[in-house]
Protein backbone atom coordinates (compact mmCIF):
# COMPACT_ATOMS: atom_id res chain seq x y z
CA UNK A 1 0.00 0.00 0.00
CA UNK A 2 1.53 3.35 -1.01
CA UNK A 3 2.63 5.72 1.72
CA UNK A 4 1.01 9.00 0.71
CA UNK A 5 2.00 12.29 2.29
CA UNK A 6 -1.45 13.13 3.63
CA UNK A 7 -4.26 10.93 4.97
CA UNK A 8 -7.30 10.72 2.67
CA UNK A 9 -10.26 12.91 3.56
CA UNK A 10 -12.80 11.77 0.95
CA UNK A 11 -12.87 8.02 0.38
CA UNK A 12 -15.10 5.78 -1.71
CA UNK A 13 -15.03 2.14 -0.61
CA UNK A 14 -15.95 -0.53 -3.15
CA UNK A 15 -15.29 -3.35 -0.68
CA UNK A 16 -17.86 -4.08 2.07
CA UNK A 17 -15.27 -5.46 4.48
CA UNK A 18 -13.09 -2.37 4.00
CA UNK A 19 -16.07 -0.14 4.74
CA UNK A 20 -16.62 -2.00 8.00
CA UNK A 21 -12.91 -1.90 8.84
CA UNK A 22 -12.57 1.84 8.23
CA UNK A 23 -15.34 2.53 10.73
CA UNK A 24 -13.90 0.09 13.25
CA UNK A 25 -10.48 1.76 13.03
CA UNK A 26 -11.97 5.23 13.51
CA UNK A 27 -11.86 6.46 9.90
CA UNK A 28 -15.54 6.24 9.03
CA UNK A 29 -15.88 10.02 8.76
CA UNK A 30 -13.60 10.01 5.73
CA UNK A 31 -16.05 7.87 3.73
CA UNK A 32 -18.27 9.68 1.22
CA UNK A 33 -19.42 6.71 -0.88
CA UNK A 34 -19.94 2.97 -0.49
CA UNK A 35 -21.41 0.14 -2.53
CA UNK A 36 -24.96 -1.16 -2.45
CA UNK A 37 -23.58 -4.25 -0.71
CA UNK A 38 -21.95 -2.40 2.16
CA UNK A 39 -24.09 -3.20 5.21
CA UNK A 40 -21.77 -2.81 8.18
CA UNK A 41 -21.64 -1.11 10.55
CA UNK A 42 -25.43 -1.19 10.62
CA UNK A 43 -27.04 2.18 11.17
CA UNK A 44 -23.99 4.24 10.23
CA UNK A 45 -24.14 4.22 6.43
CA UNK A 46 -27.41 6.03 5.71
CA UNK A 47 -25.76 9.38 4.98
CA UNK A 48 -23.29 7.92 2.46
CA UNK A 49 -23.81 7.91 -1.29
CA UNK A 50 -24.38 4.48 -2.83
CA UNK A 51 -22.28 3.96 -5.93
CA UNK A 52 -23.59 0.62 -7.23
CA UNK A 53 -22.12 -2.85 -6.93
CA UNK A 54 -18.51 -3.74 -6.09
CA UNK A 55 -17.82 -5.20 -9.54
CA UNK A 56 -19.33 -2.48 -11.74
CA UNK A 57 -19.70 0.72 -9.71
CA UNK A 58 -21.18 3.84 -11.29
CA UNK A 59 -18.18 5.84 -12.47
CA UNK A 60 -20.08 9.11 -12.87
CA UNK A 61 -21.43 8.98 -9.32
CA UNK A 62 -17.97 8.26 -7.96
CA UNK A 63 -16.43 11.13 -9.91
CA UNK A 64 -19.12 13.54 -8.67
CA UNK A 65 -18.14 12.70 -5.09
CA UNK A 66 -14.63 14.08 -5.79
CA UNK A 67 -12.84 11.42 -3.74
CA UNK A 68 -9.13 11.67 -3.10
CA UNK A 69 -9.06 7.87 -2.82
CA UNK A 70 -11.12 4.97 -4.16
CA UNK A 71 -10.49 1.61 -2.50
CA UNK A 72 -11.38 -1.44 -4.59
CA UNK A 73 -10.83 -5.16 -4.39
CA UNK A 74 -8.57 -6.96 -6.82
CA UNK A 75 -11.06 -9.82 -6.99
CA UNK A 76 -14.26 -7.79 -6.84
CA UNK A 77 -13.76 -4.65 -8.92
CA UNK A 78 -13.76 -5.12 -12.69
CA UNK A 79 -10.42 -4.27 -14.28
CA UNK A 80 -11.98 -1.96 -16.86
CA UNK A 81 -13.71 0.05 -14.11
CA UNK A 82 -10.43 0.48 -12.26
CA UNK A 83 -8.72 1.64 -15.44
CA UNK A 84 -11.58 4.03 -16.20
CA UNK A 85 -11.36 5.56 -12.73
CA UNK A 86 -7.62 6.08 -13.16
CA UNK A 87 -8.18 7.65 -16.57
CA UNK A 88 -10.53 10.13 -14.92
CA UNK A 89 -7.69 11.19 -12.66
CA UNK A 90 -8.89 9.39 -9.54
CA UNK A 91 -6.48 7.65 -7.23
CA UNK A 92 -7.39 3.96 -6.90
CA UNK A 93 -6.05 1.52 -4.34
CA UNK A 94 -6.68 -2.19 -4.89
CA UNK A 95 -6.48 -4.58 -1.94
CA UNK A 96 -6.07 -8.34 -2.20
CA UNK A 97 -5.27 -10.23 1.01
CA UNK A 98 -4.89 -13.96 0.29
CA UNK A 99 -4.05 -15.09 3.82
CA UNK A 100 -5.07 -14.35 7.39
CA UNK A 101 -1.74 -12.65 8.01
CA UNK A 102 -2.32 -10.52 4.90
CA UNK A 103 -5.63 -9.43 6.41
CA UNK A 104 -4.02 -8.26 9.63
CA UNK A 105 -1.24 -6.57 7.68
CA UNK A 106 -3.85 -4.75 5.60
CA UNK A 107 -5.23 -3.18 8.78
CA UNK A 108 -1.73 -2.02 9.70
CA UNK A 109 -1.35 -0.54 6.23
CA UNK A 110 -4.63 1.34 6.64
CA UNK A 111 -3.32 2.86 9.87
CA UNK A 112 -0.21 3.95 7.98
CA UNK A 113 -2.33 5.36 5.16
CA UNK A 114 -4.14 7.56 7.69
CA UNK A 115 -0.86 8.45 9.42
CA UNK A 116 -1.94 7.27 12.86
CA UNK A 117 -1.31 4.46 15.29
CA UNK A 118 -4.26 5.21 17.58
CA UNK A 119 -5.78 1.76 16.93
CA UNK A 120 -2.53 -0.16 16.74
CA UNK A 121 -3.31 -2.04 19.97
CA UNK A 122 -6.57 -3.23 18.44
CA UNK A 123 -4.74 -4.59 15.42
CA UNK A 124 -1.98 -6.12 17.52
CA UNK A 125 -4.63 -7.82 19.64
CA UNK A 126 -6.08 -9.37 16.51
CA UNK A 127 -2.64 -10.70 15.58
CA UNK A 128 -2.30 -12.26 19.04
CA UNK A 129 -5.66 -13.99 18.57
CA UNK A 130 -4.56 -15.31 15.18
CA UNK A 131 -1.31 -16.64 16.63
CA UNK A 132 -3.20 -18.31 19.47
CA UNK A 133 -5.64 -19.99 17.06
CA UNK A 134 -2.77 -21.22 14.92
CA UNK A 135 -1.01 -22.72 17.94
CA UNK A 136 -4.21 -24.35 19.19
CA UNK A 137 -4.84 -25.92 15.77
CA UNK A 138 -1.49 -27.70 15.92
CA UNK A 139 -2.88 -30.01 18.62
CA UNK A 140 -6.13 -30.76 16.77
CA UNK A 141 -6.96 -33.63 14.46
CA UNK A 142 -7.48 -32.13 10.98
CA UNK A 143 -11.10 -32.06 9.81
CA UNK A 144 -11.71 -32.62 6.10
CA UNK A 145 -14.32 -30.14 4.92
CA UNK A 146 -16.26 -29.08 1.85
CA UNK A 147 -17.44 -25.48 1.70
CA UNK A 148 -19.28 -24.58 -1.53
CA UNK A 149 -19.77 -20.89 -2.27
CA UNK A 150 -22.12 -21.26 -5.27
CA UNK A 151 -24.51 -23.77 -6.82
CA UNK A 152 -25.75 -24.09 -10.38
CA UNK A 153 -26.39 -26.55 -13.20
CA UNK A 154 -24.85 -27.04 -16.63
CA UNK A 155 -26.61 -29.17 -19.19
CA UNK A 156 -28.38 -31.10 -16.47
CA UNK A 157 -25.32 -31.56 -14.27
CA UNK A 158 -25.44 -30.11 -10.75
CA UNK A 159 -22.25 -28.39 -9.67
CA UNK A 160 -20.94 -26.48 -6.68
CA UNK A 161 -18.18 -23.91 -6.71
CA UNK A 162 -15.38 -24.57 -4.24
CA UNK A 163 -12.16 -22.70 -3.47
CA UNK A 164 -8.57 -23.92 -3.39
CA UNK A 165 -5.49 -23.26 -1.26
CA UNK A 166 -4.67 -19.94 -2.92
CA UNK A 167 -7.58 -18.14 -1.25
CA UNK A 168 -8.19 -16.25 1.97
CA UNK A 169 -11.02 -18.63 2.87
CA UNK A 170 -8.78 -21.68 2.68
CA UNK A 171 -6.13 -20.08 4.88
CA UNK A 172 -8.75 -18.94 7.39
CA UNK A 173 -10.34 -22.38 7.83
CA UNK A 174 -6.90 -24.00 7.95
CA UNK A 175 -6.31 -21.84 11.02
CA UNK A 176 -8.93 -23.92 12.89
CA UNK A 177 -7.68 -27.30 11.74
CA UNK A 178 -9.74 -27.42 8.56
CA UNK A 179 -8.42 -29.51 5.66
CA UNK A 180 -9.91 -28.33 2.38
CA UNK A 181 -10.77 -31.36 0.21
CA UNK A 182 -10.26 -29.18 -2.88
CA UNK A 183 -7.11 -27.40 -1.74
CA UNK A 184 -5.19 -28.63 -4.78
CA UNK A 185 -8.01 -28.53 -7.30
CA UNK A 186 -7.69 -25.84 -9.98
CA UNK A 187 -10.54 -24.54 -12.08
CA UNK A 188 -10.48 -25.84 -15.64
CA UNK A 189 -11.73 -24.14 -18.78
CA UNK A 190 -14.21 -24.47 -20.40
CA UNK A 191 -16.86 -25.55 -17.90
CA UNK A 192 -17.24 -28.93 -19.58
CA UNK A 193 -13.62 -29.68 -18.68
CA UNK A 194 -14.19 -28.53 -15.10
CA UNK A 195 -17.10 -30.96 -14.82
CA UNK A 196 -15.10 -33.83 -16.32
CA UNK A 197 -16.94 -33.82 -19.63
CA UNK A 198 -14.35 -32.36 -21.97
CA UNK A 199 -10.72 -31.52 -22.63
CA UNK A 200 -9.24 -28.53 -20.79
CA UNK A 201 -7.76 -25.58 -22.61
CA UNK A 202 -5.04 -23.20 -21.34
CA UNK A 203 -6.30 -20.89 -18.61
CA UNK A 204 -4.45 -17.97 -20.24
CA UNK A 205 -4.43 -15.84 -17.10
CA UNK A 206 -7.99 -16.64 -16.05
CA UNK A 207 -8.65 -17.26 -12.35
CA UNK A 208 -8.20 -20.94 -11.46
CA UNK A 209 -8.80 -20.67 -7.72
CA UNK A 210 -12.53 -21.48 -7.77
CA UNK A 211 -13.18 -24.92 -9.29
CA UNK A 212 -16.67 -26.16 -10.13
CA UNK A 213 -17.09 -29.64 -8.73
CA UNK A 214 -19.66 -32.42 -9.07
CA UNK A 215 -21.25 -34.70 -6.50
CA UNK A 216 -18.97 -37.51 -7.62
CA UNK A 217 -15.85 -35.49 -6.80
CA UNK A 218 -17.16 -34.53 -3.38
CA UNK A 219 -18.15 -38.10 -2.53
CA UNK A 220 -14.75 -39.38 -3.63
CA UNK A 221 -13.06 -36.88 -1.28
CA UNK A 222 -15.20 -37.98 1.72
CA UNK A 223 -15.55 -34.71 3.65
CA UNK A 224 -16.27 -34.98 7.38
CA UNK A 225 -17.82 -31.50 7.52
CA UNK A 226 -19.86 -29.42 5.08
CA UNK A 227 -20.32 -25.68 5.59
CA UNK A 228 -23.00 -23.76 3.67
CA UNK A 229 -22.48 -19.97 3.70
CA UNK A 230 -25.15 -17.38 2.93
CA UNK A 231 -22.89 -15.30 0.70
CA UNK A 232 -22.17 -14.96 -2.20
CA UNK A 233 -24.76 -17.70 -2.81
CA UNK A 234 -27.45 -17.96 -0.15
CA UNK A 235 -27.90 -21.65 0.53
CA UNK A 236 -31.46 -22.40 1.66
CA UNK A 237 -33.13 -25.30 3.43
CA UNK A 238 -34.09 -26.77 0.06
CA UNK A 239 -30.49 -26.44 -1.16
CA UNK A 240 -29.32 -28.23 1.95
CA UNK A 241 -31.84 -31.04 1.51
CA UNK A 242 -30.79 -31.52 -2.12
CA UNK A 243 -27.11 -31.48 -1.19
CA UNK A 244 -27.59 -34.00 1.61
CA UNK A 245 -29.44 -36.29 -0.80
CA UNK A 246 -26.70 -35.99 -3.45
CA UNK A 247 -23.88 -36.43 -0.92
CA UNK A 248 -25.50 -39.04 1.30
CA UNK A 249 -22.42 -41.26 0.94
CA UNK A 250 -20.14 -38.79 2.75
CA UNK A 251 -19.24 -38.87 6.47
CA UNK A 252 -20.46 -35.27 6.80
CA UNK A 253 -24.01 -36.18 5.82
CA UNK A 254 -24.07 -39.53 7.63
CA UNK A 255 -22.94 -37.85 10.86
CA UNK A 256 -25.16 -34.79 10.42
CA UNK A 257 -22.24 -32.43 10.08
CA UNK A 258 -23.81 -30.08 7.54
CA UNK A 259 -24.17 -26.53 8.87
CA UNK A 260 -25.25 -23.10 7.67
CA UNK A 261 -22.75 -20.33 8.43
CA UNK A 262 -22.47 -16.57 8.04
CA UNK A 263 -20.67 -16.08 4.72
CA UNK A 264 -19.09 -12.80 5.81
CA UNK A 265 -17.04 -14.70 8.39
CA UNK A 266 -15.40 -16.55 5.53
CA UNK A 267 -14.95 -13.87 2.90
CA UNK A 268 -14.73 -10.52 4.70
CA UNK A 269 -11.12 -9.80 5.51
CA UNK A 270 -10.24 -6.96 7.88
CA UNK A 271 -11.79 -6.50 11.31
CA UNK A 272 -14.43 -9.19 10.60
CA UNK A 273 -11.58 -11.63 11.19
CA UNK A 274 -12.03 -11.05 14.93
CA UNK A 275 -15.59 -12.40 14.82
CA UNK A 276 -14.49 -15.31 12.62
CA UNK A 277 -11.91 -16.28 15.24
CA UNK A 278 -14.65 -16.43 17.88
CA UNK A 279 -17.33 -18.26 15.88
CA UNK A 280 -15.75 -20.62 13.35
CA UNK A 281 -13.66 -22.88 15.64
CA UNK A 282 -16.83 -24.49 17.05
CA UNK A 283 -17.50 -26.18 13.70
CA UNK A 284 -14.17 -28.02 13.81
CA UNK A 285 -14.37 -29.48 17.31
Amino acid sequence: MPDWDHPPKRVVSLVPSITESLFALGFGESLVGVTDYCTQPAGQLSALMRVGGPKTPNLDVIEELKPDLVIGGWEETAKERVEALSQRGLRVLLVFPKTVDDSVDLLRQILALYHTDKRVEQVNGLQVAVDYARTAADSLQPVRYFCPIWFDQHEGIDWWMAFNQDTYMDDLLHLFGGENIFANRERLYPIEADLGKGRPEPADGRDTRYPRVTAGEVIAAQPELILLPDDPYKFTDSDRAALEHALAATPAVRNRKVFFIDGSLLAWYGVRLGQALRVLPEFFT
